[in-house]
């Protein structure tokens, strides 16, 4: 018997975010129950069949406890909403924070129980890559912060060292430790392959049978 997909009714589902042309905070999808929990619980005014704004002129906190009371609402009648984190009062001001952290945990755990060296280059790789690696990430802040630290810089007497200076000093030393990790992670990536194949096993002669 032939397996049908299922027909999904994407008007059920329901964005609060805020459009970034003009600024207002526009609710779009959703049946006719999910614009009256929009109006009544969160002010929102009625713009289209699927689209719903709240008025101008609202503060930005007005318009993140409006937003945020229309989505808890309509989640608690049912329906799928998808709040944007910036509108969202409840959303704890250090989740980035704790969510980095946590990524930070899942590497060393998944470097702990690595079993090939495939998958320590794996690791490695997200260390290190030029890309999007943590490590370059966090020499490009480092960057940044020294160059904020000297125009912001007042009058310095020129006998004192000069922090600044060693600051970015460090920033190439970072440089330098991403460039020994990514040679690292190939070292560990061709370890497996060049690993020698095991012997091949001798076969034994069958038992001879007892007459």
């Amino acid at each position: 018997m032939k397996q049908h997909e299922p027909d999904f009714l994407a008007l059920e589902y329901v964005t609060i975010t805020k459009d970034p042309r003009t600024g207002l905070v526009v609710a779009i999808g959703g049946t006719e129950q999910a614009a009256g929990i929009l109006q009544h619980s969160g002010g929102f005014l009625s713009g289209a069949r699927t689209y719903h704004r709240l008025p101008h002129g609202l503060p930005f906190e007005q318009q993140r406890l409006k937003a945020t009371t229309a989505a808890h609402a309509l989640l608690a009648a049912g329906h799928s909403v998808h709040l944007d984190p910036a509108l969202n009062m409840l959303a704890t001001p250090d989740g980035d924070r704790d969510a980095a952290l946590r990524y930070l945990g899942h590497l060393a755990e998944r470097v702990a129980a690595a079993e090939t060296g495939s998958q320590v280059a794996e690791v490695l790789t997200e260390i290190a890559s030029p890309a999007n690696g943590l490590l370059p990430l966090t020499r490009e802040v480092v960057v940044r912060a020294a160059v904020a630290a000297r125009a912001l810089e007042g009058t310095r007497s020129s006998d004192e060292p000069d922090p600044i200076d060693r600051l970015l000093e460090i920033t190439h030393s970072m440089s330098r430790a991403a460039q020994a990790i990514l040679h690292a992670r190939n070292h560990a990536a061709r370890a497996l392959r060049n690993a020698p194949a095991p012997p091949p096993s001798t076969p034994q002669p069958p038992a001879s049978r007892r007459r």
